[in-house]
């Protein structure tokens, strides 16, 4: 925004935006990424998501499909 222009520090997409711009001036686009994820929780239980995801996969099974991976690509 130039120096004339008024800015609406009530309008929560304006703030976002220029926090956004602002952060991703002085950190870099990761650095700004970083920034933000300190101040998102998150949603969910991921340690139970986890072991739900991984219950009776054994150790074989992902180095095979690791292997097959490689395979592929």
């Amino acid at each position: 925004m130039n120096g004339n222009t008024a800015i609406d520090y009530r309008n929560p997409k304006v703030i976002r935006k220029m926090g956004v711009e602002a952060l991703t001036k002085e950190l870099g686009p990761v650095g700004m990424a970083y920034f933000i994820q300190q101040f998102d929780r998150g949603e969910g239980d991921y340690t139970l998501e986890r072991e739900n995801l991984l219950f009776n996969v054994t150790m074989e099974e992902v180095l095979s499909e690791l292997e097959d991976m490689r395979k592929h690509y």
